[in-house]
């Protein structure tokens, strides 16, 4: 018999349907122990968090700069700049659109002292950090510069391994303990009797992010089809099948041979396509960034927070660095982004949990949007290039 094999965002699922159907019986006790595992589980997170950045941004940045050339200055400029794009388009977005939506709910505002009114745990073991994110953050910069300007391999090579072994870190410990992670969150939530007001919260915000993605692929592709003069319509439709094996594999890696093959399709030299398509599967996360920006910003108004506009500018543009280095694992992006939003925007670990939970509801979704919009930079980037040659 065929073992069935449960996808991350099934577990999540089964997770939030377990804690909400559970947490209407469980004994108190009973619950606690699941908290207690939430408290040494977000504790664990916190030490972790600047090591998986210092793991990811230090190598990304020193491998983007080693041997670069002008496609790639140039590929990577534009990735940026469509990220950029996304962050602030869902920013302007849902500021109109969610305060009608998601009117702030006065039970939640508690979740920024979730101490006050949920279960405890029975017990805490401190793992205090071995630096802040933002110096981790800023380590990893000067080292990944440093990289992309030597000829030295020593120190490139150990930073190699030891983003193996955060990007294992993350697939075989962090990940996989999620859902459990999720389930405590919700079964605390369902006993203090906050859920029914998120679940409410997260079948408004998917609807609205499918349809801001949509958007946002339009206008790539309008972008796209005006620097080339091709029809943008028929560009993205040409796309689609890379979007829809997004959709199954929920992976920009493993949809990089689809993508390539329906970018050719749309004319895009060959010589670009495959520069482009797999440079763009590592640094272009326009969807992704939808997703967190959106979800960050609903999550704040639900628990009564304001939303400002300068928190989020330095927000979104440290956001589109960080998303270079998310490792290629369902969940990837918001793991790596999990150091910015505690300290740029104050997300404690009840918040970052609901956050992992939005965000990898709709992991497809940011992933389809991440792969087809490759296709639009490769247009961009082909016609560009060939003004340069001629």
């Amino acid at each position: 018999m065929k073992k069935i094999k449960i996808s991350l965002l099934g577990w999540v699922v089964i997770a939030i349907v377990s804690g909400v159907v559970f947490g209407q019986f469980l004994p108190v006790p009973i619950a606690r122990i699941f908290v207690t595992f939430n408290s040494l589980f977000g504790n664990f997170l916190s030490f972790a968090i600047p090591l998986i950045i210092l793991g990811l941004v230090a190598p990304a940045i020193g491998d983007l700069g080693k041997g670069a050339g002008r496609l790639l200055a140039l590929t990577a400029l534009i990735a940026y700049g469509s990220t950029l794009f996304s962050g602030f388009f869902t920013f302007l977005s849902c500021s109109a659109i969610f305060p009608s939506i998601l009117p702030a709910n006065t039970e939640l505002v508690a979740l920024e002292n979730p101490e006050d009114f949920m279960l405890t745990s029975y017990f805490t073991v401190a793992m205090p950090p071995l630096m802040d994110v933002m110096t981790s953050l800023l380590l990893a910069f000067v080292i990944g510069l440093g990289l992309s300007n030597i000829s030295g391999t020593t120190l490139r090579d150990a930073l190699n391994d030891f983003k193996e072994i955060v990007i294992q870190l993350i697939g075989k410990a962090i990940v996989p303990l999620l859902p459990l992670h999720i389930f405590g969150i919700f079964l605390n939530m369902t006993v203090s009797g906050q859920v029914m007001s998120i679940i409410g919260m997260f079948l408004k915000v998917i609807v609205v992010i499918f349809v801001l993605h949509v958007l946002l692929l339009v206008i790539q592709f309008l972008i796209a089809g005006g620097v080339s003069g091709k029809n943008p319509f028929r560009l993205l439709r040409t796309m689609l099948p890379a979007y829809a094996t997004a959709l199954g594999t929920q992976s920009s890696a493993a949809t990089i041979p689809v993508t390539l093959q329906q970018t050719l399709k749309n004319g895009v030299r060959e010589s670009i396509a495959v520069f482009t398509v797999p440079l763009c599967a590592t640094i272009h996360l326009s969807g992704s960034t939808m997703k967190i920006v959106a979800c960050a910003m609903a999550i704040l108004i639900m628990a009564g927070e304001p939303i400002l506009i300068g928190d989020f500018t330095g927000f979104i543009m440290m956001l589109g660095i960080v998303m270079v280095a998310a490792p290629g694992v369902p969940g990837g992006a918001i793991m790596a982004a999990l150091g910015v939003l505690h300290t740029m925007l104050g997300f404690n670990e009840t918040l970052q949990a609901l956050m992992i939970a939005l965000y990898i509801a709709m992991d497809s979704f940011g992933t389809a949007c991440n792969v087809t919009g490759d296709g639009a930079i490769a247009v961009v980037v082909d016609r560009i290039a060939g003004m340069k040659e001629k």
